[in-house]
This record gives C-alpha cells, sequence and structure tokens, in this order.
C-alpha cells in the first residue's frame, strides 16, 4: 500500500537525523521527501520538515550536543542584557566533553563540569526541541568571570538587570559557587548602588 506524502510527513518529527528518519521511512520514501521538498537537509544528517519553524543554528546545536547551552554574550543577547548580536554562538559544554563540528558559526566554551548546572535552564528553539542556557544571573556572573574575552559585556548587563529590578541578594547566593568572582561582584554593586 502506497503512502501518501502528508502520511510520511506525519510519521517524523519537526526536525529529525537520518537515523531517527529511517525508524519511521524507508530510504526511498526520504528522498522522494526531500525531492519535492516537503523535507530540507539544513546539516550533515539533520533534517526538518519545510513549514517547521525554529533556529536552525541553535537545532544543530542542540541535535549535537545535548547538554549545549547558550552562554555569555549569547544568553545576554537572548535575556535582553546586551543590545548586540553576536556574530557567533556562545555554547558553554562541560569541560571534557567532545565538541562537535557544525555549520553554524559556534563559539564553543568549556566550563568546569561541577559548575555547569549552577543556573542552567531550559528554553524552546523551536523544531520541538529545547536547549540550555544560563540565567541572567549566572550569565553575568560569568561575563564578569570572563571579562578579559573582548572586552566583556558584564558592567552593562549588571546595570541593565538592576534597573529591570533585579536583586543584588540573588546575584551573591549564584556567585558563592564561584569565589574568585564574588570579590569582582561585590566592586561592580558598589559602585552602580
Amino acid at each position: 500500500m502506497a503512502h501518501t506524502m502528508d502520511e510520511l510527513l506525519d510519521r517524523l518529527p519537526e526536525t529529525f537525523s537520518y537515523s531517527q528518519a529511517l525508524e519511521h521511512v524507508s530510504q526511498r520514501q526520504l528522498r522522494r521527501l526531500v525531492d519535492v521538498g516537503s523535507i530540507i537537509a539544513f546539516s550533515r544528517g539533520l533534517y526538518r520538515k519545510s513549514d517547521c519553524l525554529g533556529d536552525e543554528d541553535l537545532i544543530e546545536v542542540a541535535a549535537k550536543a545535548a547538554r549545549a547551552t547558550l552562554c555569555l554574550r549569547s544568553a545576554l543577547a537572548r535575556h535582553g542584557l546586551i543590545d548586540d548580536i553576536p556574530a557567533e554562538i556562545d555554547i558553554a559544554i562541560p569541560r571534557g566533553s567532545w565538541t562537535p563540528q557544525t555549520v553554524a558559526p559556534v563559539r564553543w566554551r568549556h566550563f568546569d563540569p561541577g559548575t555547569f548546572e549552577a543556573g542552567r535552564e531550559q528554553f524552546d528553539i523551536g523544531g520541538g526541541r529545547r536547549m540550555g542556557i544560563y540565567s541572567p544571573e549566572r550569565t553575568i556572573i560569568d561575563a564578569l568571570r570572563m571579562r578579559h574575552l573582548k572586552g566583556g559585556p558584564g558592567i552593562e548587563a549588571l546595570k541593565r538587570w538592576l534597573r529591570r529590578g533585579g536583586q543584588p541578594s540573588e546575584l551573591l547566593a549564584m556567585a558563592r559557587s564561584f569565589p574568585r568572582t564574588q570579590s569582582v561582584l561585590r566592586d561592580r554593586l558598589g559602585i552602580l548602588l
């Protein structure tokens, strides 16, 4: 019994790998869906339905690194704490993890596994996928902690966060996990408050 294109598409998730597709359709059916434009290959071995909306770069990163977490400038921009539109996506993975190759412009950051989960949240990136992102407090701490990287946007982000009603006590509580940043953070807060 021949299946219609719609029936084949219904079997597939919004975004998927080649091997995931073969769990639901045959190679021939997959090629046919690609040929007619119902499915788009957007990265090596990754596909999406043509009507699927989502950030393809982040979908690719999430598919290739399960614990990938948006950090530094990219997370600050996503939280609306800086005006920059970063040219590369800052992604944190635990130190010692394999760093995947991506088509997306990614700057991989290797964070300490002991503090990797501190302030980590999830957000929807479209295509039926979710990805990690650090909270505004953790991201500000990381920006201050890594301020030597390209001028660091930590002070600007801290000012905006405070203007939006951010509580210094929450920031200081998070900073306990990062002892070397506590004095810098207290100094900055002393100047701004």
